[in-house]
This record gives C-alpha cells, sequence and structure tokens, in this order.
C-alpha cells in the first residue's frame, strides 16, 4: 500500500460571499492510494473556517503508517485509527477515506454506490448555490444556473429578500436557503421564514448560532418549513443532539471524515426521524461523485462543487436533468482531465 498527496489550490469562477466570510479559493490536498495496481483518488477541501490548511494536512499525512491498512478494508477500524493520530482533522481524514473507497471499488470491480447500499434511481436533483453579490453579478448567477432545478441561495445579511427576489424575478424553480448562522433575533427570523415559504423556498439551512441551541428550537418548532443543522452537525456523535432542535441535518465528507462515517450517519438521523441533505463545501469532482454515492440515501442532495469552479483536475461528472448519473465503472467513476 503507498500513499501520496500534493497541495492544490481550487480557484473558484466567482468570489464566494456568504454571511460571515468571502473567499476566492480553497486550499485541497489530493490524496492517492495504490495497491496492486489500482490507484483510489481522494481530496481534503479545507475551507478555512473548519481551521484546516496544506500545512496540517501534511502534518497529519506524514504520520499515517498506511501499512496499517489492510485490504479488505475494515472502514470502521481505520476511522478510529485515524483519529487515535490527532483529533480534528476531518477533511484530510475524509480524502483517507474517500481514497480507499475508490480503491476498494477497483479492487473488487464494483461501483462505490453499488457497495455502499445506494439505489441509483433514488438520486435527488442538487442544488446550484449562489453566493452574495451585488444584484448586477447575482442575476448573473442566476441565469447561469439555468439547466439546474433547485436554486441555494446564501442569506444572513440585510440584502436578504432582494436576493430571493432577483431569483424570482427570472425563475419559479425551488429554492434552498443558508443563512449560515446569520440570523439573530427569532421573531424577525419566523416572520423572514413564513415569507420565504410564500416564495417557494424549500427548506433553510443553520439560521442562527449553532450555539444557540434553544433559539434554533424554538424556530424548529414554528416553522412551516424544514431547519436543517449544518454547523451545528459536524460528525456521527452530533446527530443524536439535533433530535428535537432541528428537522434535519447537513452531512459533509469533510466534516464527517468521510464516506463511512458520513453512511452512519444518514443511518442515525433516520432513526430519528431526521431529513437528511448531502452537502459539500468547495470540491472537485473527486469529492463530489463520493458525496452522489451516497446522495440516494438523502433526501436533498446540495452537491454542486464541479459547477463552481475553474480548474478541476477531473472531468465534471455526467449530469442529466439536475441529476447526477452512476455509472458502472468500478470505484467513484473518477476521470482524470
Amino acid at each position: 500500500m503507498k500513499l501520496t498527496y500534493q497541495p492544490f489550490e481550487l480557484e473558484l469562477k466567482y468570489p464566494f460571499t456568504i454571511a460571515k466570510f468571502s473567499r476566492t479559493s480553497t486550499p485541497l490536498m489530493l490524496v492517492q492510494v495504490e495497491h496492486e495496481g489500482q490507484t483510489g483518488y481522494g481530496e481534503a477541501s479545507m475551507v478555512p473556517y473548519m481551521g484546516e490548511s496544506h500545512e496540517s494536512a501534511a502534518t497529519f499525512l506524514r504520520k499515517v503508517n498506511i501499512d496499517q491498512v489492510k485490504f479488505p478494508f475494515n472502514f470502521e477500524a481505520i476511522i478510529n485509527y485515524l483519529d487515535s493520530i490527532a483529533p480534528g482533522n476531518p477533511a484530510i481524514k475524509a480524502a483517507i477515506d474517500i481514497a480507499l473507497h475508490d480503491l476498494e471499488g477497483k479492487l473488487l470491480k464494483k461501483p462505490c454506490w453499488q457497495l455502499a447500499g445506494s439505489n441509483h434511481a433514488l438520486m435527488p436533483v442538487t442544488s446550484f448555490t449562489i453566493g452574495m453579490d451585488t444584484p448586477e453579478v447575482f442575476l448573473k448567477k442566476v441565469k447561469e444556473a439555468e439547466g439546474f432545478k433547485v436554486i441555494k441561495v446564501k442569506l444572513g445579511r440585510d440584502s436578504d429578500q432582494e436576493l430571493i427576489n432577483i431569483i424570482r424575478s427570472v425563475t419559479d424553480v425551488p429554492i434552498y436557503v443558508d443563512a449560515n448562522q446569520g440570523w439573530t433575533d427569532r421573531a424577525q427570523s419566523l416572520d423572514m421564514i413564513y415569507w420565504l415559504q410564500e416564495q417557494g423556498v424549500v427548506l433553510i439551512e443553520q439560521p442562527m448560532l449553532k450555539t444557540d441551541i434553544d433559539g434554533n428550537a424554538w424556530l424548529t418548532e414554528n416553522s412551516p418549513i424544514p431547519i436543517i443543522g449544518d454547523e451545528a452537525v459536524q460528525r456521527l456523535p452530533d446527530v443524536e443532539k439535533a433530535k428535537g432542535v432541528y428537522h434535519g441535518i447537513n452531512v459533509k465528507l469533510m466534516k464527517s471524515a468521510g464516506m463511512y462515517e458520513a453512511r452512519q450517519m444518514i443511518v442515525k438521523a433516520k432513526e430519528l426521524g431526521l431529513k437528511v441533505l448531502m452537502g459539500c463545501m468547495s470540491e472537485t469532482s473527486c469529492a463530489t461523485l463520493a458525496a452522489a454515492a451516497l446522495a440516494p440515501q438523502c433526501d436533498w442532495a446540495d452537491i454542486d462543487g464541479p459547477f463552481l469552479i475553474s480548474n478541476n483536475p477531473f472531468k465534471t461528472p455526467d449530469f442529466v436533468e439536475g441529476k447526477y448519473i452512476l455509472g458502472n465503472e468500478p470505484g467513484l467513476g473518477i476521470k482524470l482531465n
């Protein structure tokens, strides 16, 4: 078993602005694991607010003894081993997990979605995310989203209603809203939620600070549309805590330390009666296809990474009528550019 990795800077098509910050690129670590003539590809997308970097990822990877990993893979033992090296670091742990899942599929000559127990016919549509911007640029982004069946918009500032009105001036597709912890007043937030419902909004992610458990729970109790925990739900132990606070959870591989734990989170959420949104960070086709392999087990999907970047080192996955098409290629189905 051989582990190699390269730092990579992922360039965004537009500056990505949400309630609390803006950026134009995202540091990645691209990972490969080779075994018996096959190569598995993985990816760590290290968005700044999660605290990982090229330096922290390289430091972690230097501590990994890949000889501890044996095929057939025991993914529970693997994540326990990675957690024992250092706490946190979920994105670089996800890169290793994704690469091993891709490698497993290639060694077994089966697609990852099949090995994960997904039904490709149940693939949900994925949304196209639009960050905050000037009205002129925002309108341009909305028009570029033609072909998608859902638009996701970042809210959490004074311009919230204006941005929704711009979308509605050109399209009537359903909308997902992500407030990114940007709302502070319960009553005002609930008024906004009722207005958003009238505008065709399907769900709202993380309306208030993740630490404001009572505020989010109050909104969930009174909201006519689903409230989804995102920043408040990172790894498996957080799923239980989400019950009674949110209607559902946002699972992202870069938070969950990879596909193995993401699937455990999906199963636990269903046991607790929580809805599941499969989400993503700024990612290439590699992590996107890993998320897509699990997306048919979820209620909604927001895995639009390849459409928001300008230097994808992999080919864009097959995408028809707003949905990713899961093929029968072994592993994740990743194709190099």
